[in-house]
């Protein structure tokens, strides 16, 4: 099924809204009411729920008339509400927009004509010129765009606790130049009494730093040769990483797969462990515990990976068969604006998609990521839907999981080199 252009219903974005409606900005209204939007998402709790709060509080400012009815499902990056949203699309049940990671994420639900093109609508709302070029491509599939992103992630940062790196004799704030310096480091922290100096927490926070790695020993363009076939998956530079991430295991805590990000992050918080590779959604944490940056903790670009942007973006499509597609435009077009784009982001902890965002206006690391995103390679993640498609990424994140128990590097590359092929 071809999905329409937004074009098509941008007539009736402008009828919906000029009917009356529910005054309120959340909730959940009657179902016939055409006057609210039911977004799906997987910000649940904590600091990425704070940050839909902010959205959602600048979405009640700009449509005071158009209900929100939150359809978050809980579970980190996601995986709980991707089961959920797949059962829902398969039975013609979508919401009227739910959120995905920009990039080949969004190619299943595509080639399932699941997804309506939004070209029109960034042509309509100047989001070419809006957004950088480097974000458009991302977000472009055979000349369309699918979805609006709310914010731009990194996934290649290490947090670091200032107090327990000191308390070893290492300088928190240089990173090491390599996994094998970073190596050396949690060797000194381990024997200097920290038993587990790196935090990690369940199968995806497993994979994401299993991509820091590959990333690291890789480079960008052999990183990046990955999803293009232009790296081998079984090549000595994937061997490497094998290795060095199975040392790196060496050094977290035991009780990793029990854990969701959020748990492995307040380890480091509450000084049980020196670092901790996470996506910038933790900086809210480390803000929320009353912690400065540059003071209690730190962050650096994954060592091995400074000079590159492990790029993801959270992102918000409309679906085909919306029951309500008149007020998910309205979202879209919060999700898109300044105002929507500056209060989300200063609560999430990521950084604007816009590139009209005063850098002064945000906290000291999102400026940072902000100096990084302009300057730096950018590459895709893995472990958060930009760099492979749903079912690649589910074969990936089984076997580096598998990995996780068993420890067998042999297995893991005959795994990862067979998901690969498995894409045709």
């Amino acid at each position: 099924m071809r999905s329409r252009r937004v074009s098509v219903i941008a007539g009736a974005a402008i009828l919906g809204l000029a009917l009356a409606g529910c005054s309120t900005a959340s909730g959940s209204p009657s179902a016939d009411d055409p006057n609210q939007v039911e977004v799906f998402t997987w910000w649940a709790a904590g600091s990425e729920k704070v940050g839909l709060d902010a959205l959602v509080d600048v979405f009640a400012e700009q449509y005071p008339d158009v209900a929100f009815s939150n359809a978050a499902v809980a579970g980190g990056a996601g995986s709980n509400a991707k089961a959920a949203l797949a059962s829902r699309l398969e039975a013609d049940n979508p919401p009227d927009t739910f959120q995905a990671h920009a990039g080949a994420e969004l190619n299943d639900y595509i080639e399932a004509g699941q997804l309506q093109d939004l070209t029109s609508f960034y042509e309509d709302n100047g989001l070419y010129e809006s957004f950088p070029d480097t974000l458009i491509e991302q977000l472009t599939a055979d000349g369309a765009i699918y979805s609006v992103p709310s914010n731009i992630h990194r996934a290649n940062v290490t947090w670091v606790n200032v107090e327990v790196l000191e308390s070893a004799g290492i300088d928190p704030t240089v990173a090491p130049d390599s996994i094998d310096a970073w190596i050396d480091d949690l060797t000194t922290l381990q024997e200097s009494g920290v038993s587990a100096p790196l935090a990690l927490g369940t199968e995806w926070t497993q994979m994401q730093l299993f991509e820091n790695v590959l990333i690291a020993d890789l480079g960008a363009e052999g990183y990046s040769g990955l999803w293009d076939g232009t790296t081998e998956w079984d090549s000595a530079g994937v061997q490497t990483a094998i290795g060095h991430y199975g040392e790196l295991l060496e050094f977290t805590n035991s009780d990793y797969a029990g854990l969701d990000w959020d748990a492995a992050t307040q380890i480091l918080l509450d000084g049980n462990a020196a670092y901790n590779v996470m996506g910038d959604w933790a900086e809210a944490a480390f803000v929320q515990a009353g912690q400065t940056y540059g003071t209690e903790y730190t962050t650096w670009a994954t060592p091995g990976t400074e000079g590159i942007f492990d790029f993801l973006a959270d992102s918000f499509t409309l679906a085909v068969g919306a029951p309500h597609e008149a007020a998910a435009i309205s979202w879209l077009t919060t999700i898109s604006s300044a105002e929507g784009q500056k209060a989300f982001n200063i609560a999430k902890g990521s950084i604007p998609a816009r590139t009209d965002a005063v850098a002064t206006d945000y906290p000291e690391y999102q400026q940072t990521a902000m100096a990084s995103f302009q300057e730096d390679t950018i590459v895709s993640s893995l472990a958060h839907g930009s760099a492979a498609s749903v079912s690649w990424s589910a074969d990936l994140s089984s076997a580096i999981g598998k990995f996780g128990a068993d420890r067998n590097a042999d297995e893991l590359l005959t795994a990862l080199v067979a998901a690969a092929a498995a894409q045709g």
